[in-house]
């Protein structure tokens, strides 16, 4: 299937193929059936379809091969998935227990319970890579933090600094990002189910009871409502990807400084070629940074108009949702890759004190 990244000849460079994997087409198909056999089980526990139309429905799954080309088309024809998907499945359930897949619930039920599903990956990943980030920050401390450097302020020389305190500058936002991650992250991982218009109608008085059941069998947070048209959720992981592209991106713009051969602040044991200068030590990473914060942003800044969700379901907000979200978390992974990879390049930052 084609990749998020555009241009297979900078993947290396700018993408991150861990974090895509999660947004692969089989990773959404594979959530978007664990959320179909969490809901036959939990209908079938609380009496709303019988104990045979689950194991009818489960057994299915279990050796569910979606057509591709198919759903491509379905999604073509329907603008999502999930009609297909479906037709697919209850096409692989024997009679009479077909009719009770998918019962009780809607396209954007299962879409926003499998991104939920694939976020959870994808954020351990993330919050794996900022503490390893902190670790590497922590040793370079120890190694250089006594060395001088001459602060800048507004791109002109004004004081002498120590490299621990321009380590510190790198180190601390970090740290406070991993608490806003702490802190935001149970509203994103939060099953969704509403059905067609979110209140649930379909499934009655065991609405409630099957919702929570569901949510505990896929480790998802529970959901007193629905949440089809409340995507500030969303909004908010892209804005904190964002801030830690952008906390990243001023990591590299001050190493690429200090690594001008005017100041050598910062003394990088691997840099970039030049077909010209075969001599030069480009901050590549430094560089790329930069620009993968900026990415970030714009994407980010699209993100906020998917909370323009008209009445009970947006086509138009929840497509572009699918849009940008992805490519963020994977600018993001490939932001921290790249700072991991920056800096364990940096042979010395700064000068000993003679």
């Amino acid at each position: 299937m084609r990749s998020y990244f555009p241009l297979p000849l900078l993947s290396e460079l700018l993408g991150d193929a861990e974090i895509e994997a999660w947004f692969d087409p089989r990773a959404e198909i594979a959530a978007m059936l664990a959320f179909e056999k969490a809901l036959a089980e939990a209908e079938a526990s609380e009496g709303v379809i019988t104990a045979d139309d689950a194991r009818a429905i489960v057994g299915a799954i279990a050796h569910f091969e979606p057509d591709l080309d198919a759903l491509a088309k379905g999604v073509a024809h329907d603008g999502v998935i999930v009609p297909e998907l479906v037709r697919q499945l209850r096409a692989a359930i024997p009679e009479p227990h077909r009719r009770h897949a998918h019962f009780g619930s809607t396209s954007q039920d299962v879409i926003d319970t499998a991104l939920a599903l694939r976020m959870k990956d994808v954020l351990r990943k993330i919050e794996a890579l900022i503490h390893q980030l902190l670790l590497q920050l922590d040793s370079l401390s120890a190694r250089d933090g006594a060395h001088r450097l001459m602060g800048h302020t507004r791109m002109q020389r004004a004081r002498e600094i120590t490299a621990a305190q321009k380590i510190e500058s790198w180190r601390a936002p970090l740290k406070r990002h991993l608490a806003r991650l702490h802190e935001w992250r149970p509203r994103l991982l939060t099953l969704q189910l509403g059905g067609a218009v979110g209140n649930r109608a379909e499934l009655g008085d065991h609405a409630q009871k099957v919702a929570d059941l569901m949510a505990a069998a896929l480790d998802l947070n529970h959901a007193a409502e629905a949440w089809h048209t409340q995507r500030d959720a969303i909004v908010e992981c892209g804005q904190w990807l964002s801030l830690v592209c952008g906390h990243l991106g001023k990591i590299g713009v001050d190493i690429t400084l200090m690594a001008q051969n005017e100041l050598a602040e910062v003394q990088l044991a691997a840099g970039g070629g030049s077909s010209a200068m075969p001599e030069k030590n480009n901050p590549v990473k430094a560089e790329i940074l930069v620009t993968l914060a900026r990415y970030a942003a714009t994407l980010a800044g699209g993100l906020h108009h998917s909370l323009v969700h008209e009445n009970e379901r947006s086509g138009a907000a929840w497509t572009l949702e699918w849009m940008l979200l992805p490519p963020l978390c994977i600018t993001t992974g490939a932001a921290l890759r790249n700072a991991s990879a920056l800096l364990a390049d940096i042979a010395s930052i700064g000068v000993a004190r003679g």
